[in-house]
Formats: C-alpha cells, sequence, structure tokens
C-alpha cells in the first residue's frame, strides 16, 4: 500500500501548480470524510482522492487524462482499486463506477472544486457558513466556475445515492478541516 506520505511526493512531482494541489487536498478531505461515513479506510480513500488528477498538467485532455496517470500510478505501487477509481472518475475512460470508492471519487471530484470555488468569492474566503442554497445558486450561474461540469456534480450525487443539499453540506465540513492547507478561513479576518 502506498502511504499518504508517498501518494503526496508522487502528486507533487507531477503537480507544480498550487490550484491543482490544493484540489488535490480539497478532494482528499472529502474523499476521507465520505470514508469514515461509509466505514471504509480514510487512508485509502483519501489517497484516491489526492492523486485522482495528479496527470492533469502532463496530460489536461481526454483521452490521455487519467489512462496514462493510471499507467503511472500502477507502474508505482498504487493499489488497483484505487487506480480503477482513479480512471472512472473520467466518463470517457469507459470504466463503469462499479464500488462506493469509485462513486465517491466521482462525487466530490467536481462538486468539491464547485464548494471550492464558491467559497474563494465570500468575504474573508470563508468556507464556514456556506449553505446548500447559496451553492445551488451558483450551480444554475452557467458563468460562474464554468469549467465544472454541471451534469456530473448531479449526476455524482445520484450514483452515490445522496441528496444534493446533504452532498453539499458534507462537503463544506470536510473542506472547513482542511481550509488553511486550500486557502479558505473558517473564521471572519
Amino acid at each position: 500500500m502506498v502511504d499518504r506520505g508517498r501518494a503526496w511526493a508522487i502528486l507533487t512531482e507531477f503537480t507544480r501548480g498550487d490550484s491543482l494541489r490544493k484540489h488535490a487536498r480539497a478532494v482528499e478531505a472529502s474523499m476521507r470524510a465520505y470514508a469514515r461515513r461509509y466505514g471504509a479506510d480514510p487512508e485509502r480513500w483519501g489517497i484516491a482522492g489526492m492523486l485522482h488528477d495528479f496527470d492533469y498538467e502532463m496530460h489536461p485532455r481526454a483521452p490521455h487524462h487519467p489512462m496514462k496517470g493510471a499507467e503511472i500510478l500502477t507502474v508505482r505501487g498504487v493499489p488497483a482499486d484505487i487506480v480503477y477509481a482513479i480512471l472512472a472518475h473520467a466518463d470517457h475512460s469507459g470504466m463503469p463506477r462499479v464500488s462506493l470508492l469509485d462513486r465517491a471519487l466521482y462525487a466530490c471530484d467536481e462538486l468539491t472544486g464547485f464548494v471550492h470555488a464558491c467559497a474563494l468569492v465570500r468575504p474573508g474566503r470563508m468556507i464556514t457558513g456556506l449553505e446548500p442554497v447559496s451553492v445551488r445558486k451558483k450551480l444554475r450561474d452557467k458563468a460562474f466556475a464554468r469549467t465544472v461540469n454541471r451534469d456530473d456534480v448531479y449526476r455524482g450525487a445520484s450514483e452515490l445515492g445522496v441528496d444534493l443539499d446533504e452532498h453539499i453540506a458534507f462537503v463544506v465540513s470536510a473542506l472547513a478541516g482542511v481550509a488553511p492547507d486550500i486557502g479558505l478561513s473558517t473564521t471572519s479576518a
């Protein structure tokens, strides 16, 4: 098993940009929280979240991301179920999301990025107090965080079997736990 330190080393070897590293950290936090909720291994799920886009700077377009990254992860000894979940987080991979790990990673990826964007435009970049109704309102605004695929957000919650508002609140809570690491705050300045 690759531990968190080794996963972080892989991420930072291939990902130079601060924003993509923060996204990896945010998805890791969301995945760890869901692992605890479902009685799964937080380390394993966190590593999947951390590494899901590690190859994005090298291969920002389909079909190379995440296929080329999966090859690297396999050679580096990342467990097959984590590599599979990373492949399944991209619809174009053709890999069906079969496990709870697969579905959770898919559900957390786009929504975590979107919630993070919502918090960044709040006074003081504060994640605390961000309500699902506010996030849903921003989801309807196609100009806001336009690279986030709204269909993936809705499909992710559905495939995970959670209500969208519950999912949003859960991700907000998970991000509050790592707010300083991802450029957010939990208290007003």
